[in-house]
């Protein structure tokens, strides 16, 4: 069973910088795409970020592009995403996901990925 597990989430002072990981467990090939979603308070689940299984093709939600980078370590089955000039918008639980794909195409939406994590708490407040 395919599992993912994130950490790294806590509280931020606007501006400050996190980085969330996602472990992945029981996979059972390379060719896995990973994302991360994340959902505020009385708001839907929205996409932040995404990677093809290959690292080689990467999407941003406009809202955090040049501030957000996602990243992969292949060899050790996790998945980053690295969080600067964090705004008190950026307030959520982040979830990573993924889905057995083995293609170029980086998904945004969340019906595509069929793996989830419980989330992690990300508090941007000064």
């Amino acid at each position: 069973q395919v599992q993912v597990v994130e950490s790294g989430g806590g509280l931020v002072q606007p501006g400050g910088s996190l980085r969330l990981s996602c472990a992945a467990a029981g996979l059972t090939s390379s060719y896995y795409a990973m994302a991360w979603f994340r959902q505020a308070p009385g708001k839907d689940r929205e996409f932040v970020a995404g990677m093809n299984w290959s690292g080689g093709n990467t999407n941003y939600a406009d809202s955090v592009k040049g501030r957000f980078t996602i990243s992969r370590d292949n060899a050790e089955n996790t998945v980053f995403l690295q969080m600067n000039s964090l705004k008190a918008d950026d307030t959520a639980v982040y979830y990573c996901a993924a889905t057995s794909a083995r293609t170029g195409m980086v998904f945004a939406a969340a019906p595509y990925y069929n793996i989830w994590g419980q989330g992690t708490q990300v508090t941007v407040s000064s």
